[in-house]
């Protein structure tokens, strides 16, 4: 083989590796613009979370608050409500999940629905909750409605108790948690 064939040889392949880098960077140019604008929007990145200022909000009392098109339930429990939703046997409910996905699939016990304050202590005094009933997507009445002190569905007879969850009619689920949590003593940010 002579010097000349070689040097031919390999500008075939400095041409056929030049020629594929430029066609790949191309393509990638190409499709970059389309999946990029299956992204989601800066107004749809903003409105997926939300600060909610709680400092209004005494024992015994509810905030409801619009998020993604949805109520959610701000409520600072009472002792006795806490009290009530703590003594509940886990065996007399008829969903067992806390539906909570900050902490991730456990038991529906009243510690693992409330939400944790600032300081990460769990008292129980905070529960936050997608009011929404998961029978057909009514808006239950709260402030202790109900034949169990929690919220009551006026629309098909669905009962929850002082931590959300379901204890009589037709609702399959306990009320969900939304993603939340305290960014200091008085702001909670959903999402």
């Amino acid at each position: 083989m002579s010097h000349a064939e070689d040097q031919s040889g390999d500008r075939r392949d400095f041409l056929y590796y030049a020629t594929a880098g430029v066609g790949a960077v191309t393509v990638g140019a190409a499709v970059w613009p389309l999946v990029n604008q299956m992204n989601p929007s800066a107004d749809v990145q903003a409105a997926s979370q939300m600060r909610v200022d709680v400092s209004g909000v005494s024992e015994g009392t509810q905030l409801t608050v619009l998020f993604l098109g949805k109520p959610v339930f701000i409520r600072r429990r009472t002792a006795d409500e806490i009290e009530a939703a703590r003594a509940v046997d886990l065996a007399d409910l008829v969903d067992r999940d806390a539906r909570n996905p900050n902490i991730g699939p456990i038991e529906a016990a009243d510690e693992n629905r409330s939400m944790p304050d600032y300081s990460g202590e769990n008292t129980g005094e905070w529960l936050v909750q997608i009011g929404v009933c998961t029978h057909l997507g009514c808006v239950p009445i709260g402030d202790g409605a109900g034949d169990f002190g929690g919220w009551f569905c006026p629309c098909h007879g669905s009962h929850y108790d002082s931590s959300g969850r379901i204890r009589r009619g037709p609702a399959p689920e306990n009320l969900p948690i939304p993603m939340a949590s305290f960014v200091d003593d008085t702001t909670i940010l959903l999402g």
